[in-house]
């Protein structure tokens, strides 16, 4: 432990790169702190009976302040350094927890939330980062793809702790559930103390021994000469001076050539990924399942929890062979499978549905077709099991390892600053949506899913199975627009490539020293 971290646990890439992801099982755990109380009488009279539009506010004050939390990691990321900003994280978490467990009111509730907000928006930004900066090229994907996995953990959990909750009379049925949710993010500040800082970022702050330490533990077994370790450390120490001479790190560097685009690539995937529908399938099930004509809580609360299952599942393959897929693959079918499931879901509600009363709302609901009702939680079933396994894992994996070193902490959290700007948004709509143009909001996120995927099919490239700085040569191919014309063997090299050329670089300075001296005599 003289080093900082542990050596045993930074040799299990596996335990290395995934403890971190409790970060992203923050924002599972709020997600179902909020889907699992709708329904609770306790916390409507606590509350004051929140109106549509009042509860999409509630609901909104996370991603508001998780908004502001991942444009933080543009500094925290590069002063802090990757592993401090997760710790800081789990403990802004903690006080956003105990906020929300004692709120009295509104008011204190939703400030409870935008402090809890800050946490999740920091951790969602730098978590990615730091997994891409420590694992190796064939499993990064797979890492990185562990951080929806937690997120659908954190949802399934929280979840079967609201329904056990809701079984007792009172505030306690919320407040339980509220308080235990600080513990995963105790558990994320202390056992990240004893794991590695990120190489990269340690090259990047002038401390190539110790980054060399931490290579030969995570990829080595502790052997610096490992050919592996050699060949990362050679890539990261060239990408590093090659970036120091592309000028001051700043925002402006996100404008620069060859850096905007993959700016653009990055925000819209976030983009996407919330314009795709999941935020009605996770935080407002309870009324879909509601308009669909599934009546009483605990059958509701049933169903619901059937979907948060199927969520954790069907990640699993995701993981699993997201880096044999292939990350253009993944985002072409799931988009058009979640486009043609929530086109049914409409299609189903609208010729079967009417406006009608459930318990003293107007809401759009299907009675007395059971068969439209169970089709519609079916297609809802579908379009959570079409997310999880392509869009889900994808969309963390992919703005994680497509920018330069110099702008990557402010890229990824720019990027997923994004998802927390239209994450707030829809949020606060979809239940004044649901409330007013009922089953026509299907429809219009279906056509989200079928606009990004034309989207991707012309301008995102394929990114698995190369290293951080082999991808530069991805993007150095150009396609802006024919990304189908990037090959999957573009950008690798071997270790005998990098040494030849890492003689040639050394070759070309003595030439040029040689030169100079000549100059001055």
């Amino acid at each position: 432990m003289g080093k900082g971290y542990s050596a045993a646990i930074a040799s299990n890439p596996y335990v290395v790169g995934s403890f971190a992801c409790i970060g992203g099982g923050l924002f599972g755990l709020d997600i179902s702190s909020m889907s699992g109380v709708l329904s609770n009488n306790a916390y409507e009279r606590t509350f004051g009976y929140p109106t549509p539009n009042a509860q999409g506010a509630i609901v909104a004050a996370m991603p508001a302040g998780s908004f502001v939390g991942a444009l933080a990691v543009t500094k925290l990321g590069d002063k802090l350094g990757r592993k401090y900003t997760v710790i800081l994280a789990g403990w802004i978490w903690v006080i956003g927890s105990i906020l929300q467990c004692a709120s009295v009111n509104r008011g204190m509730l939703v400030v409870g939330r935008i402090i809890s907000g800050l946490a999740v928006g920091i951790a969602s930004a730098v978590v990615p980062v730091y997994q891409s900066e420590i694992t190796a090229p064939a499993i990064r994907g797979r890492i990185v793809a562990l951080q929806q996995w937690s997120i659908t953990w954190g949802i399934l959990l929280q979840y079967f702790v609201e329904f056990g909750c809701s079984y007792i009379d009172g505030v306690a049925s919320f407040r339980i559930p509220w308080g235990l949710q600080m513990i995963p993010a105790i558990l994320l500040a202390l056992g990240m103390m004893v794991f590695p800082e990120s190489p990269r970022w340690l090259v990047d702050h002038d401390h190539p021994e110790a980054a060399l330490e931490v290579l030969a533990d995570l990829h080595g077994n502790g052997n610096q000469d490992d050919p592996l370790v050699q060949l990362e450390y050679a890539e990261i120490r060239e990408q590093v001076a090659f970036e120091r001479t592309q000028g001051a790190k700043s925002y402006m560097d996100l404008l620069a050539p060859g850096v905007v685009r993959r700016v653009g690539l990055g925000c819209t995937l976030q983009m996407w990924s919330q314009l795709s529908g999941m935020n009605i399938m996770m935080y407002y099930i309870i009324y879909v399942f509601q308009g669909a004509g599934l009546t009483g809580r605990r059958g509701n609360l049933i169903a619901d929890s059937v979907q948060y299952v199927l969520n954790v599942v069907l990640t699993i393959p995701a993981i699993v062979y997201i880096d044999k897929w292939g990350r253009r693959p993944m985002l072409l079918i799931g988009t058009l499978l979640m486009g043609f499931w929530l086109m049914l879901v409409g299609g189903l509600q609208g010729r079967y549905g009417d406006w009608g009363d459930v318990d003293g709302s107007r809401v759009w609901v299907i009675t007395g077709n059971q068969a439209a009702t169970k089709a519609i939680i079916v297609c809802s079933y579908l379009f959570v099991c079409s997310f999880a396994i392509t869009m889900g894992p994808v969309s963390w994996t992919y703005p994680a390892e497509i920018f330069p070193m110099r702008v990557r902490a402010k890229a990824v959290s720019v990027s997923t600053a994004t998802n927390w700007v239209f994450n707030f948004a829809l949020a606060w709509a979809v239940p004044p949506g649901l409330s007013t143009i009922a089953y026509k909001t299907y429809f219009i996120f279906g056509t989200f899913n079928f606009a990004a995927f034309i989207h991707i099919f012309f301008c995102f490239p394929e990114t698995a199975g190369r290293s951080l700085e082999e991808i530069e040569d991805v993007f150095g191919e150009g396609h802006a627009f024919a990304a189908w014309r990037v090959g999957r063997d573009v950008g690798r090299k071997s270790l005998v490539e990098m040494q030849h050329k890492g003689l040639k670089e050394e070759a070309h300075h003595e030439t040029h020293d040689d030169h100079s001296v000549n100059e001055k005599a």
